[in-house]
């Protein structure tokens, strides 16, 4: 791949089109006319993103305040433990997501990065107002150390650090797409031992005011996933140099690793939880793997793994309905005149 280091988008440039000539490393005005964008269909997805605007503090807690004592020390460890681990994969999506939208030449990307960056934001503040609801200060801290002191949570959470710091360090086209790729992970596969922790507690009745604060970002989350995907695979079309096997491989090299990762991190901190098989979380893992693999234009690696093991969580949070398509065998003409593509069929 290619090392060429991409330079920052200027702001304005009248003398260019205001539609972008490419994603990334084109030239374009700065001026956004949503009708009038390369990929017409992300008004769209704009639309939906801004469509679902909340504020952590619209969640009543009360119940939770009360029940939060009253849960067993197994699932009041894991709880903390969760919110740790949430809150270092958020926090850092905030800039990633400004990151992506000062190298993206195309305005409507930029749009839609501002308002990734602004929910995650929200999903940040989140973790702080629930703690703030059912534990001390000093527990609250002690949950923010996890991803800075927990060796489980550090090796979890190291390829997608270096890979983040990577994009940081050299901003190069490939390291925007491998910084996709991880993004694509955490948003669409990351979250989901944690978020399934909470969707349990709330089917037995417990922590319902957090649950329905996990919904809410699942929901941003199943929408920002869904759109890095298309970013992906829309500039991988736009520059097919790069869209070679030996990506491909490490496309998959990171995934199953990812898996394995995600796998001993949910055996770890959902162990003697109530509730939740371990075997049936590992399988819903792989299954989300594959859901991501597809959404990037890329094939199944566990086949035995196509169906949802634990339906029950489909009925948190909301789905998305859309067909599945080999995006690496279409032409970028075809692909700017279709709509809804790939979208998350279930959960």
């Amino acid at each position: 791949m290619s090392k060429s280091l991409l330079k920052k988008a200027k702001t304005l440039e009248p003398l260019h089109p205001n539609k972008s000539t490419a994603l990334f490393g084109g030239e374009a005005s700065g001026i956004l006319n949503w009708n009038d964008i390369a990929y017409p269909h992300w008004y769209k997805m704009y639309k939906r993103l801004i469509g679902n605007y909340w504020q952590a503090d619209e969640v009543n807690m009360s119940g939770d305040v009360r029940q939060f004592s009253l849960l067993t020390k197994t699932d009041q460890d894991a709880y903390l433990k969760i919110i740790g681990l949430l809150s270092t994969l958020d926090a850092p999506q905030t800039r990633t997501a400004l990151l992506f939208s000062l190298y993206a030449s195309d305005p409507s990307v930029q749009s839609i990065m501002a308002v990734i960056a602004q929910q995650e934001a929200v999903h940040n503040e989140s973790y702080s107002y629930v703690l703030s609801s059912v534990v001390s200060l000093d527990e609250q801290n002690e949950a923010f150390q996890l991803g800075r002191n927990d060796p489980v949570l550090i090796k979890r959470n190291d390829n997608l650090m270096q890979q983040y710091n990577a994009f940081v360090d050299e901003p190069s086209m490939e390291n925007i797409l491998k910084t996709m790729v991880f993004t694509g992970l955490l948003e669409g596969m990351f979250f989901y031992s944690g978020f399934a922790f909470f969707y349990n507690l709330a089917r037995q009745n417990k922590m319902v005011g957090t649950s329905t604060m996990i919904s809410y970002i699942n929901r941003d989350e199943l929408e920002h996933g869904r759109f890095i995907a298309e970013l992906f695979r829309a500039t991988l079309d736009e520059n097919p140099e790069l869209n070679t096997a030996s990506f491909s491989d490490w496309i998959y090299e990171q995934f199953k690793e990812s898996v394995e990762l995600e796998t001993e991190w949910s055996r770890y901190v959902l162990a003697d939880v109530e509730g939740i098989d371990l075997d049936e979380m590992s399988g819903y893992i792989k299954y989300r793997a594959n859901k991501m693999l597809r959404m990037m234009g890329l094939s199944e690696i566990y086949p035995d793994h196509t169906d949802n093991p634990m339906k029950w969580i489909r009925a948190y949070v909301d789905n998305f309905d859309g067909t599945k398509t080999d995006f690496f065998e279409q032409k970028s003409r075809q692909y700017t005149k279709t709509s809804d593509l790939n979208g998350f069929d279930d959960l």
